[in-house]
């Protein structure tokens, strides 16, 4: 799995943009800040879950990376969160300018589609379809409507449910729907990961939630007070459907399989909550 993020990282750094104009700094700035890289990994493992050996999603993967990061841009701009961090360094708009910030955001959705077009190994009309998917997660159906929920929504735990899941489930949906693009997946197999990638973005949010709030303090000041399902439902309740969609998210993978393996890990490593087999299942 080290071996998988160093390889990654080093793809990322070969597609960022060279130049040494503010712009392209900036781009550098938000697209190979420390993370932990999820989506692309999601997105590889996801493709050998279902059946390549090869890295032929590695591309695919860095171009859901793009596309997080200038989400992340955009999100931290102050007509948004105006948050001054991310990733433990200042936030793209603090070191080089709100207008230079927006259009690094515009340059990585940008090259995020042109990577997603020029796919190695497969054939014209899968790549066309991996533009369909990247489209479709950040617009009105996608991030964007996410991030609008996020800003002007109100409603109860069904409300945010459907907010949590455009604003994070929708990239790791995104992640095995390019894998099976790739794999030529047949319908069911597609299918099933999509299930799990649901769950796990509903998973990976309420984990976020539980680190900024029960669990620890945020290093997004201006996330706090925010309604969520923490604050909705509760800690304690909040904890058992994090542990729900994990094991709902288990159900459709290979047993032992690292696909499988990585998602346990996420959680974990957290600490929020403990691996859960089947006895162990609350309903979500």
């Amino acid at each position: 799995m080290a071996d998988l993020r160093d390889t990654v990282e080093r793809r990322l750094t070969a597609l960022a943009p060279s130049g040494q104009d503010a712009l392209a700094r900036a781009v550098r700035h938000a697209l190979l800040a420390p993370g932990k890289r999820l989506r692309p990994i999601a997105t590889v493992l996801a493709s050998w879950e279902l059946g390549r050996t090869d890295l032929a999603a590695l591309d695919a993967g860095c171009a859901l990376e793009m596309i997080h990061a200038a989400s992340l841009v955009l999100d931290d701009l102050p007509s948004m969160d105006d948050a001054a961090t991310r990733r433990g360094r200042p936030s793209t708009h603090r070191v080089f300018g709100e207008d230079v910030a927006m259009l690094a955001a515009i340059s990585l959705l940008a090259q995020a589609y042109a990577v997603a077009a020029a796919t190695a190994g497969v054939d014209g009309a899968t790549r066309a379809r991996l533009v369909g998917i990247l489209a479709e997660a950040v617009g009105i159906h996608g991030l964007a409507g996410g991030q609008f929920r996020d800003l002007r929504g109100r409603g109860g735990a069904t409300a945010l449910v459907e907010a949590n899941h455009l604003k994070t489930g929708v990239l790791f949906v995104a992640a095995v729907d390019v894998a099976a693009a790739i794999a030529d997946a047949a319908a069911p197999d597609a299918e099933r990961l999509r299930t799990c990638a649901t769950h796990l973005g509903q998973a990976f949010q309420l984990m976020d939630d539980l680190a900024d709030g029960e669990f620890g303090p945020s290093d997004q000041p201006e996330d706090r007070g925010k309604t969520t399902l923490l604050s909705v439902l509760g800690p304690g309740d909040a904890v058992r459907r994090l542990a729900a969609h994990v094991a709902h998210a288990q159900d459709g993978l290979r047993p032992g399989g690292l696909l499988a393996t990585f998602m346990a890990g996420i959680f974990e490593s957290a600490g929020t909550v403990p691996a859960h087999g089947p006895a162990d299942r609350v309903e979500a």
